[in-house]
């Protein structure tokens, strides 16, 4: 009887033993599987029933939760959410995150295991801390200029600290709400649904996510080639681009939209904005040249994050000569966003050293304690320090007695360059009118700001939708806010 008591007792003690094995294996080798199995709303639960932390501007939430008494309790809310939208973009419990919301996602939801207080602390228990905030580097007075110089028109606005890289505004419009996707239901499915039927494309965020052709703002990077590469040894002097000037390889003849271009000067050219004197100015300097110079300011760069993704700007590495004058002016394939528009005049500006743009400045804890912090680094030397010297006084001109006198302030200086870039087959649509600019007030040390500013479909003529018509008010009042600041 007692060997048989000790057989059933062994066996019992081998079942135990099995069912600690397969619980070991199902709550340390299947753990991360059965979390990420759809089945499971655990961790959906648990995402929740707490509030998320909050994004910052200028200190204060631009977001926030509410408790909605559901099974997924805790909703996200957004104040002047059209206004913050291209910074926030939405937390949706229906179609997940996008731009902070997602980039910050860890820290905001609570699961980032720098908010835990020991190492390991979220693995071994599984659990998760309050949700941190995120501060972002943007200037509310910028953000709300920018907003409401763009009104109703379709563009965007990407205004940079140039000796930083701090993001002080980024603006799309039209703009949408997001707190209309927060949660669940059929209120949410048909705000989607509505929003992304929209001819305007209000979801889509211009000022990172949309390239343009920059047209004549990107003559200031083709100044900067011809420079560095000592094609142009006197800004002043008159170059020897005939007149007319025929695109190389071809019959057709390059036309300018101002007076006074054969031949004329570098400065002049900048001044003016003649297209002859910079598409030879782009062929003179040749293909590796323009390509190196442009991938010093930003162009081709697929991974640039703020922490955002950002679009990449194009400027193409194989291209016949004739090709290669139009791209010089910012035509043919050469595409950009206003963002890294915004970083050309910013790298002018702070003589010639490119920052890497940042929006978030730094993350904290719920009770504010600093998580990590996003410092100043260099991105590239776009340019030699004389040549930015040369190109700040160029684009002073361009503000002072060229095509960009709308975007003076009083007090300050700042530089300019108009860009009224054509588009559609057979250049048929309505031209983009850009303005790339930055300011800097009398006895300060530096620049205050570099902007950027594109607006799709000015409703004016042909003449009068040029970047200094349409797109300079916009960046003056955007400089404005930054100099009172």
């Amino acid at each position: 009887m007692i060997r048989h008591i000790r057989h059933a007792a062994a066996f019992c003690l081998l079942l135990l033993v099995a069912l600690l094995v397969n619980a070991a294996r199902v709550q340390v080798f299947e753990a991360d599987e059965l979390d990420d199995n759809p089945a499971n709303r655990r961790n959906t639960i648990a995402r929740y029933d707490q509030p998320r932390g909050n994004i910052l501007v200028d200190g204060r939430p631009v977001t926030g939760s509410k408790d909605t008494g559901e099974q997924l309790a805790h909703e996200r809310t957004y104040r002047y959410g059209p206004l913050y939208a291209p910074v926030t973009g939405y937390a949706s419990q229906t179609y997940g995150t996008t731009l902070i919301e997602n980039a910050e996602d860890a820290v905001l939801s609570g699961t980032d295991p720098l908010l835990a207080p020991l190492p390991l602390w979220n693995e071994v228990t599984r659990d998760r801390q309050p949700g941190g905030d995120v501060v972002t580097t943007v200037n509310d007075a910028m953000q709300r200029a920018a907003y409401r110089g763009l009104g109703n028109r379709r563009g965007a606005v990407a205004a940079i600290e140039p000796a930083t890289g701090r993001v002080l505004a980024l603006v799309s419009t039209p703009s949408y709400d997001p707190g209309r996707l927060s949660g669940t239901g059929s209120s949410v499915t048909d705000a989607w649904r509505e929003l992304n039927a929209a001819d305007s494309r209000p979801m889509l965020n211009r000022a990172i996510r949309q390239t343009y052709p920059p047209g004549s703002t990107f003559k200031i990077v083709t100044a900067a080639a011809a420079l560095d590469a000592e094609v142009v040894t006197d800004p002043d002097a008159a170059t020897d681009t005939p007149s007319p000037y025929v695109l190389p390889g071809t019959s057709t003849v390059l036309p300018n939209e101002s007076r006074g271009c054969a031949k004329a000067s570098l400065a002049d050219a900048i001044r003016v904005s003649c297209n002859t004197v910079m598409a030879h100015l782009g062929v003179e300097v040749g293909l590796d040249g323009m390509v190196a110079a442009a991938g010093r300011f930003g162009f081709n760069d697929t991974d640039l994050k703020i922490p955002s993704g950002v679009a990449k700007s194009n400027f193409d590495r194989e291209m016949s000569d004739d090709q290669l004058a139009q791209s010089s002016i910012g035509q043919f394939d050469t595409t950009a966003t206003p963002l890294q528009m915004a970083m050309v005049a910013a790298a002018v500006a702070n003589g010639g050293e490119l920052m890497y743009p940042h929006l978030v400045e730094r993350t904290t804890k719920h009770s504010g304690a600093t998580v990590r912090t996003t410092g100043s680094r260099s991105y590239h030397r776009a340019m030699e320090p004389t040549t930015a010297m040369r190109l700040r006084q160029m684009m002073v001109d361009v503000v002072e007695d060229g095509t960009g006198t709308n975007a003076a302030i009083d007090g300050a200086t700042v530089g300019g360059k108009t860009g009224t870039a054509q588009h559609g087959v057979d250049n048929s649509d309505l031209p983009y009118a850009w303005f790339i600019s930055w300011a800097q007030a009398d006895g300060a040390a530096r620049p205050a700001v570099a902007v950027a500013v594109v607006v799709e479909d000015a409703e004016a003529d042909r003449a009068d939708i040029s970047g200094g018509g349409s797109a300079a008010p916009i960046a003056r009042a955007v400089m404005e806010a930054a100099l009172e600041d």
